[in-house]
């Protein structure tokens, strides 16, 4: 017994002192740094709005060439009772008004300009549900609509009306090249005069439009199949499979498609969000290569929108995962993740849905919030040099 006894405290010694090792393992890989792009949050970026002003939902943001932040929302959300106490008959309260659905800040954060909603009389119809803005080689301003509605609206930088693209209030139909249904996102191949639109969250394809004429000239699904809209996907989440992974990927998109991103080389970055992954294509829907980031994230999925650094190569990709409440810093040509940036939380640097995001020329990162984030930060680029595997919410030094 006493033999028993002691072979069985030393296992039990055996297995504290492994259970030890990999806490002190785990440790030291959180403190190891990788080389990448650092940042560090701007707290007072944007400045205050003005006119009692408050933000919905932040469902887009996008640069323009002089480096003017815009981002679209949506005012019909803000909480009557407490946000948008002041716009009631009679007003609860001196504060709040729903903001313009437009905002322009300049470089500094003060607001340059705001417009958009419903206008009676207006030669458009304002989207239902506003959702994403791209802005082209004019700095035309192309704002999208998850609604039913499904179309897209085109504004000078000023806020001018010029076109409204698609039949609104069609049926889902990922093979049209009339309409577009419930769209998510477009954005630019300024090179070849190309408008790359997410049609994603009714239809399951990347529509690409000719810019001057407003048509649709072609269109893909996943790994460049046709899209097929009666589909029916396979999950297995009791094996913690996610939504979609390496072991089990899925033929189509699935909505949301949310983003399809052209780079300086001629590629093709696409968001399929509930999926957990960036698809690469050739302008013409030739599939290249894949990559699935935390593949086990189930609801809205891991991979909502990315950007490009600035730089030629655009070595950088940083993609939202707004269910993960993380930016991941990506390197692009192997499209392997080196780093994070965010954390979950309520503070500035941390989110709750992190859902768009945007680069200047500078290098800077600008993220919004959805659902009940209602926020826009700024992440200040710092350069290149040794940064935390996870680099949390980079506050600035004190």
């Amino acid at each position: 017994m006493r033999r028993k006894l002691i072979i069985g405290a030393a296992l039990v010694a055996a297995i504290a002192a492994l259970s030890v090792g990999q806490a002190a393992l785990e440790a030291r890989a959180a403190l190891q740094t990788v080389e990448g792009p650092m940042f560090e949050l701007d707290p007072f970026w944007p400045q205050p709005l003005p006119d009692n002003w408050v933000l919905g939902t932040v469902i887009g943001v996008a640069v323009d060439s002089r480096d003017h932040v815009y981002v679209v929302h949506r005012p019909e959300g803000i909480d009557a009772m407490t946000e948008g106490a002041a716009e009631q008959t009679p007003p609860l309260a001196e504060c709040c008004v729903g903001a313009p659905p437009v905002i322009e800040f300049d470089p500094e954060g003060n607001v340059a300009n705001a417009f958009g909603g419903p206008v009676e009389g207006a030669d458009y119809i304002w989207p239902g549900s506003n959702h994403g803005l791209g802005i082209d080689a004019m700095d035309n301003v192309w704002i999208g609509s998850n609604g039913l509605d499904s179309h897209i609206l085109q504004f000078s930088r000023d806020g001018e009306f010029i076109r409204q693209l698609g039949t609104p209030e069609q049926d889902q139909n990922s093979l049209s090249y009339e309409h577009f249904y419930r769209v998510a996102k477009v954005a630019f191949d300024n090179e070849n005069n190309e408008a790359y639109v997410a049609d994603g969250y009714g239809n399951r394809r990347v529509a690409v439009v000719d810019v001057d004429s407003g048509e649709i000239v072609r269109f893909w699904g996943a790994y460049g199949n046709e899209p097929d809209d009666d589909f029916e996907y396979t999950d297995d989440r009791t094996v913690g499979t996610g939504w979609a992974s390496d072991v089990d990927p899925q033929p189509q998109f699935r909505t949301p498609v949310h983003c399809a991103e052209p780079s300086n080389d001629g590629l093709i970055y696409v968001c399929d969000r509930p999926n957990n992954r960036i698809q690469v294509f050739t302008r013409d829907g030739e599939f290249i290569q894949e990559e699935f980031y935390e593949p086990e994230t189930l609801g809205d999925g891991s991979v909502w929108e990315i950007a490009f650094s600035p730089d030629d190569e655009q070595r950088w990709i940083y993609l939202a995962d707004g269910k993960n409440s993380r930016i991941r810093i990506i390197e692009r040509e192997s499209l392997q993740e080196i780093s994070t940036l965010g954390t979950g939380g309520r503070q500035p640097g941390t989110f709750q849905a992190i859902h768009s995001i945007a680069t200047d020329s500078q290098g800077n990162i600008y993220v919004t919030e959805t659902y009940q984030g209602r926020r826009i930060h700024k992440f200040v680029y710092l350069g290149d040099g040794q940064v935390a595997r996870h680099q949390g919410a980079a506050w600035p030094s004190r």
